[in-house]
């Protein structure tokens, strides 16, 4: 008998309708637990996460990531207390109330679990996780890949609706224990893990990718890639003629700075030059 291979989904295509796309990052307010956090209402913390999503959206973006950057220094999964899941929970919830959206969930430091049951309770549509597959060490310690628990519990709460985003040579960290492999075989794990997009960084948030990273992680399976550091306005053009989309945050915030809110008016140029850009590709291919 004949033996038939599935096609790959590209669950970029699949979650937003279009092959190329741009995500905006809601960086949180310091939550409850947070050394940083000082007594801020849960209300005003989600006033300023829907005012960056509204500034995002207005501006021309395509989708949302809420993320808990506000909390650092991060700890390990195993460390977290109910307290930021929940937070995360109701931010999630309000944004996903609000606008009608792609969104996305990230709790740092790669607690994917925890991102699994906030995107289940908050309607999400997929969660990023920076290590999917292998181990390194991250500012935080010891990082392994959640892959096999995250898998389990996202079916376990019948969430499998819920895409993962995960990073391959993920920033912020270490791979002294896996230089022996590739960054072509550790790409290769993220999808025979059954992550659903792979995502290239630079070595810390706003560092850019490199773009000859960027096309080896393109080749090194069928997953769509994304790039998820450094995207501004003068490397988007390059970066997207390589990727199905970026994340973005610190270079669309008042003065480029990542807890600052969102400048709308930063968004909207930075989107009519991802428009030229994508119009100037499809002029390409059509000629």
């Amino acid at each position: 008998m004949e033996q038939t291979v599935a096609t790959p989904k590209n669950s970029i295509l699949k979650l937003f309708q279009k092959p190329k796309v741009t995500i905006g990052v809601v960086h949180c307010m310091p939550l409850p637990g947070a050394p940083r956090y000082d007594g801020m209402s849960m209300q005003a913390i989600c006033d300023r996460a829907l005012f960056d999503a509204e500034a995002y959206l207005a501006g021309g973006l395509d989708g949302l990531i809420i993320e808990n950057h506000g909390d650092v220094p991060f700890v390990r999964p195993d460390a977290f207390g109910p307290e930021t899941a929940a937070a995360m929970a109701v931010i999630t919830d309000r944004v996903r109330q609000r606008f009608d959206t792609v969104v996305g969930v990230n709790i740092l430091a790669n607690a994917v679990i925890q991102a699994l049951a906030v995107a289940k309770a908050g309607n999400a549509h997929f969660v990023r996780v920076n290590q999917w597959a292998n181990a390194y060490v991250s500012n935080e310690g010891m990082l392994n890949g959640e892959s096999g628990l995250a898998l389990r519990y996202r079916s376990n709460i019948q969430a499998r609706d819920v895409a993962i985003f995960a990073d391959s040579h993920v920033k912020h960290g270490a791979h002294a224990i896996t230089a022996d492999r590739s960054i072509e075989e550790l790409t290769r794990d993220l999808e025979f893990f059954d992550a659903d997009v792979a995502i290239a960084t630079g070595q810390r948030t706003g560092d850019a990718v490199d773009l000859a990273e960027l096309e080896t992680i393109g080749k090194a399976s069928s997953l769509p890639v994304v790039v998820g550091s450094g995207v501004n306005i003068e490397n988007v053009g390059p970066i997207l003629q390589r990727a199905a989309g970026v994340i973005i945050g610190s270079s669309l915030k008042k003065d480029g700075v990542w807890w600052e809110a969102v400048d709308v008016e930063r968004v909207k140029a930075f989107s009519q030059v991802v428009a030229r850009e994508l119009g100037r590709m499809e002029g390409s291919r059509a000629g």
